[in-house]
């Protein structure tokens, strides 16, 4: 069977990236300003971090299912089966929109939608293990329950430069941002298992922030994965706003973790939609399972 995968921008795949992965993506809007924008498409991150920088009224949607349907129906013309693997269902209503419309009659079969639970590099790994379970020959559904199995395989930690985003998305309140400030705290989040954001520790600076996320990828690797010397486990880095830091932050992983399953270090841009809730300067680190079927 040809399988067809696509995501959305969630995954922080650009369109650009998205051609050479071989994975369509639906980009997710947000407004700015009451003004609707599309990431990678008509907004750069340089003019967003500007705009958030300066406290331009921000929020975000799911995509619409007229953009969604667009993409499988471009995609089942040339394919048997799609695979749309959204944004964690955790913070997003995506998953759930897009599970309905695919068991409509013209997707009933054809469309398959999985729960991975993820979010930036976690999202688009899955997207990836998806076209390589595909080119070794699962279906659709096989592939999707693949996914499902595994949604609870891989965990992302967030650590948060300034608690003004958070307080705006109503996350948290403004006494306790207030609080927070005063205090110079920098919380650091976790994705859960159930793909929700959650906080994970809270810390006073930012190398007390990276020590906290290598932390945290350690006691999943010894402790949920029971995989610490990394025979089938990866390691990644997502940030913000700040590549440099990000960059800097992955050779101190490769040094912490040196027997991991991928010798490079993906470092890669969280999207837009995660980025207007984390504020500059945030910075994650992410450890994933390999599922058993490519190992």
């Amino acid at each position: 069977m040809r399988i067809g995968v696509s995501t959305d921008s969630g995954s922080g795949i650009t369109q650009e990236e998205s051609r050479r992965l071989g994975v369509r993506v639906v980009p997710m809007p947000f407004r700015i300003d009451d003004q609707e924008f599309f990431e990678d498409i008509n907004i750069t991150r340089e003019v967003f971090f500007e705009k958030l920088q300066n406290d331009c009224d921000i929020s975000t949607s799911q995509p619409s299912m007229d953009e969604v349907m667009k993409v499988w129906d471009e995609l089942l013309e040339t394919c048997d089966q799609v695979v749309h693997i959204p944004l964690t269902s955790g913070l997003s209503g995506s998953t759930q929109t897009a599970m309905m419309l695919s068991h409509e009659d013209k997707y009933e079969g054809k469309v398959f939608v999985p729960d991975d639970k993820g979010v930036s590099v976690t999202q688009r790994q899955y997207c990836i293990f998806a076209t390589e379970l595909a080119a070794k020959g699962y279906d659709g559904q096989q592939i999707c329950d693949i996914i499902n199995r595994e949604s609870s395989s891989n965990q992302i930690y967030i650590g948060v430069d300034t608690l003004k985003y958070l307080k705006k998305g109503g996350r948290i309140t403004p006494v306790a941002a207030a609080i927070g400030t005063l205090l110079h705290i920098k919380p650091v989040l976790g994705i859960t298992n159930g793909g929700k954001l959650d906080s994970f520790t809270k810390v006073r600076t930012t190398k007390l922030v990276r020590e906290a996320i290598i932390k945290g990828l350690k006691n999943e690797l010894e402790g949920r994965l029971k995989d610490k010397d990394m025979n089938n486990c990866y390691v990644c880095v997502a940030y913000t706003d700040n590549p440099e830091q990000a960059e800097a932050f992955a050779e101190e992983l490769k040094a912490e973790f040196p027997d991991r399953l991928n010798p490079e270090i993906i470092v890669e841009p969280l999207s837009l939609l995660i980025s207007c809730h984390i504020g500059q300067n945030g910075l994650g680190g992410a450890v994933i399972e390999r599922p058993k079927e490519l190992r």
